[in-house]
C-alpha cells in the first residue's frame, strides 16, 4: 500500500506530531489539537486507525510501552520513509503557498486595471445578459 499524495489534513498533522519525538496517543490527540488551531479533534478509534495504516505503510512504527496508573501506554515514532513522506508533502505545501501568496500580492489595486467580463478572453462566446426592464 502506497501513501496518497497529497496526505489528507489528519495525516499531515500525526506525522507532524510526531516529528518531534516519540508520543503515545493521547498525547498525539492533543498536539494534533493544538498543531490545527482547534479544528481537528481526532477521536482514538480514529487515531488508532490511522495509526495501523501509518505502521502497515511503514511511516510509523511503534517505539515502546509503559504502564502509567495501571494503564498501557504505547508510543509511536515517525520512521526515516515517513520523515521523508512529511518533509515532501511541507515542500509541496510550501510551494503551494507561495504560489498563492504571489498571486495575491499580484493583484490589481481597487480602482486598477482588472478586466471586466467584456475583455475577457473568450468572452466573444459568451452571451452578455442586460435586464429587460421587467419585473423583477
Amino acid at each position: 500500500m502506497t501513501t496518497p499524495t497529497p496526505l489528507r489534513e489528519p495525516t499531515f498533522l500525526i506525522l507532524t506530531a510526531l516529528a518531534r519525538e516519540p508520543m503515545h496517543g493521547y498525547g498525539i490527540i492533543s498536539d494534533v489539537a493544538a498543531l490545527s488551531g482547534g479544528r481537528l479533534a481526532l477521536r482514538p478509534g480514529t487515531l488508532y486507525g490511522a495509526l495501523d495504516r501509518l505502521t502497515d505503510e511503514g511511516l510509523v512504527e511503534r517505539d515502546h510501552e509503559e504502564v502509567v496508573e495501571g494503564r498501557l501506554r504505547r508510543y509511536y515514532r515517525l520512521t526515516e520513509a515517513g520523515r521523508s513522506v512529511l518533509t515532501a508533502e511541507t515542500e509541496r505545501l510550501r510551494r503551494n503557498v507561495e504560489a498563492a501568496s504571489q498571486r495575491l500580492q499580484a493583484r490589481p489595486a481597487v480602482g486598477g486595471t482588472a478586466r471586466s467580463p467584456a475583455n475577457t478572453p473568450g468572452a466573444a462566446a459568451r452571451p452578455i445578459l442586460r435586464p429587460t426592464g421587467g419585473q423583477a
